[in-house]
């Protein structure tokens, strides 16, 4: 049997569960969730290996309405991920009984690719058994997609089936990464996401989406078994860099602690974490801020 690998672009609106599915797909834990729209910045690719096949699957930033550059660079980053893909998986979610006017932007640029869409209707799980079926009339009637298939991320509910479906689109190819990576991503990368995580998970709205991730160093210790990292918290405002710390640095030491635990988890070895916030008023909009994030030119 020969062969086969390639490229899937996972795309959708923010908050329809694009990182929670390929984290079940994969196996791993490759892209950071939160509760909260436009978790995902950057393309972020995630590697599922077998003895016949080779799966990079694409986790693109939400396809919204930009308000900042770097709102501009994610919508950018998520639409050139569908010319380079061999297919694409185009998520919205059970309770939508038809497409609002981000699916609309989203379709219309589908139409427009030569690769096979599988749409898939997520969150099956919290939907009414009515619900599902209207949801994928919905979305059917507006273009024809390669396949359908209703699922939970969550739960894992047809995940295998929408594998399976993805194995069948793949052309013949060569094995891009070594079968034991799970990501393509630099552990620096990595270290940084994990620590925004935490910030989207502890903090208000408001405060996570004017925060950025810096990376400073990143060492392993030549005499122990330790990885010492240090991070800087971007912020976009005084009050924020007040939220952030915490009464007595509480704050800080939480969203450290967890980060840290995470981090030890994927390493296999002790983390040794310092975290510093300094003030950048409106970085999200300052292009070499936005190169030092990895949020430039490639």
């Amino acid at each position: 049997m020969a062969f086969k690998s390639g490229f899937i672009a996972v795309v959708g609106r923010p908050n329809v569960g694009k990182s929670t599915l390929i984290n079940k797909l994969t196996g791993q834990k490759v892209s950071i969730i939160s509760p909260k729209p436009q978790t995902t910045r950057n393309t972020i690719r995630a590697i599922i290996t077998d003895k016949n096949s080779q799966i990079i699957l694409m986790d693109t930033p939400g396809i919204h309405t930009p308000k900042s550059k770097l709102g501009e660079f994610m919508v950018k980053k998520a639409v050139e991920s569908l010319n380079d893909a061999d297919g694409v998986v185009y998520i919205v979610e059970a309770m939508d009984s038809k497409p609002g006017k981000t699916d609309a932007m989203i379709i219309e640029k589908l139409r427009k690719i030569k690769p096979p869409v599988i749409l898939v209707v997520n969150k099956c799980d919290v939907a009414t058994r009515k619900r599902i079926p209207k949801s994928i009339e919905g979305f059917s009637g507006e273009m024809e997609f390669y396949e359908t298939v209703p699922l939970s991320a969550l739960n894992g509910e047809n995940v295998d089936v929408l594998l399976g479906i993805i194995k069948g689109i793949l052309p013949e190819g060569v094995m891009y990464f070594d079968p034991d990576d799970f990501t393509d991503q630099p552990e620096r990368t990595v270290a940084a996401e994990y620590i925004r995580e935490k910030i989207l998970l502890l903090l208000r709205d408001e405060i996570p989406h004017g925060t950025g991730v810096e990376i400073t160093s990143f060492k392993d210790r030549d005499d122990k078994n330790i990885i010492d990292i240090d991070a800087t918290i971007y912020c976009e405002r005084k009050s924020h860099k007040g939220m952030l710390i915490g009464k007595n640095g509480s704050m800080l030491k939480q969203i450290g602690t967890q980060a840290r635990e995470d981090l030890e988890k994927l390493f296999g070895t002790k983390v040794f974490l310092k975290l510093w916030v300094k003030v950048k008023e409106d970085w999200r909009n300052k292009n070499s801020v936005l190169r030092d994030l990895g949020y430039g030119k490639e």
